[in-house]
């Protein structure tokens, strides 16, 4: 063979390769993979446990401006939903101190409304909230309000539950819409089947089709839904469809999915502990400082080896920028037990970055390094429900 033909050869080769490129490349354009696999994933496996997180709100007074204290709830938001927190319970450490000047200048321009000075609790809670919340519900469950006027310009959590109507999961979120027998004013024929119980209410689940539940429920209430096995059913022409209202706790504790985050309100630290809604309250509880042990220590052992015991619900507390120590000084109940010290409080004082840099680490980075530091923790220790039951 000519090295000509041998370098026509190589050319055609190279040619081949490249039109092959451009095709596979076509192709994803066309349909591209877009699922995500935390939100479609089979589980097998439920899920006992539960990760709670308490920190306190005031830390949104020390952002000046109505966009950085948007931005720090966004960052915390997306901390917890990482992580797969389950719970957050924001806590008044009575360090409240805001600043009056900006306070009285931003409502002055005639958002009275807004919280991010007068009430930085109440305003963490507003949008950690509003976030946590699949897209299509939040029109229906947050009226306008100044608190949320830049929640748009936040990062999306993009939870499992923030599901889109072409995803299918076994569980959706949804809003009740109350019992609909009319359409447009005029009857709308129904197939025997399709007809919802008297005392039904009807949800928007996003998808093209209503669903019915054998329940009266208020109008606006958001509740979790465990949709039929049969998902022909909605691909039918019909307007309803029957399922099954559950308790939220349920995709998490019946298949391991991680659905989202509840918030809670705490008055004081020690509140945090005393008004846990969970049965037995917290059995596994960590409080950060500087001042603590290293983290690395609980982590540097085998899982079967480590100290830390099982449990069903763990605790993760952080300080704000005066620490927890301010926390228990400016707690009543915590005075007339006669608790001066924060790691009183907890099963294990933890440092969460030994060594450390900067003279101080702001709350939104300390939730990062304490997931991340306690991630194998919680993977080792938390119990998990068998298929068995």
């Amino acid at each position: 063979m000519s090295p000509k033909s041998v370098q026509l050869t190589a050319g055609r080769r190279r040619s081949l390769v490249m039109k092959r490129k451009k095709e596979a490349v076509k192709a994803a354009d066309v349909n591209p993979d877009t699922s995500k696999p935390t939100a479609l994933f089979e589980a097998t496996t439920g899920r006992a446990y539960t990760v709670s997180v308490a920190l306190p709100g005031t830390i949104i007074a020390n952002a000046l401006t109505p966009e950085l204290k948007g931005l720090l709830a966004g960052q915390i938001a997306r901390a917890l939903a990482v992580f797969c927190v389950d719970e957050v319970v924001i806590f008044d450490d009575g360090q409240g101190n805001q600043r009056q000047s900006d306070k009285q200048s931003y409502h002055q321009n005639g958002d009275n409304g807004y919280t991010g000075y007068s009430d930085p609790n109440h305003f963490l809670i507003h949008l950690l909230s509003y976030l946590e919340t699949p897209p299509f519900l939040r029109k229906h469950l947050f009226p306008m309000h100044p608190n949320l006027k830049l929640a748009g310009t936040l990062p999306s959590l993009d939870m499992p539950h923030h599901l889109r109507s072409n995803e299918w999961c076994r569980y959706r979120e949804g809003v009740t819409i109350g019992q609909q027998t009319e359409e447009h004013g005029k009857k709308k024929k129904r197939r025997k089947d399709d007809m919802p119980p008297e005392e039904s209410t009807l949800v928007d689940v996003g998808l093209p089709q209503k669903v019915s539940v054998p329940a009266s429920i208020p109008p606006h209430t958001r509740i979790t839904i465990e949709l039929p096995d049969n998902r022909e059913v909605f691909d039918s022409e019909r307007s309803t469809v029957a399922a099954s209202a559950v308790a939220p706790s349920t995709p998490r504790e019946e298949a391991g999915y991680y659905w989202g985050y509840t918030v809670r309100a705490a008055p004081s630290l020690s509140a945090v502990i005393t008004e846990c809604t969970y049965p037995g309250g917290y059995e596994l509880t960590f409080g950060t400082s500087e001042r603590g042990a290293p983290i690395a220590d609980l982590t540097k052992q085998a899982p079967n080896q480590s100290q830390v015991p099982q449990f069903n619900h763990i605790l993760i507390v952080f300080g704000g920028v005066a620490g927890l120590e301010a926390a228990v000084e400016a707690d009543d109940e915590l005075r007339k037990l006669g608790v001066e010290e924060p790691k009183n409080l907890f099963d294990y004082w933890v440092n969460l970055c030994p060594g450390q840099g900067s003279r101080t680490i702001r709350t939104e980075e300390a939730i990062w390094l304490g997931l991340m530091g306690l991630r194998e923790v919680v993977l080792s220790k938390g119990r998990l429900i068998s298929a068995s039951g």
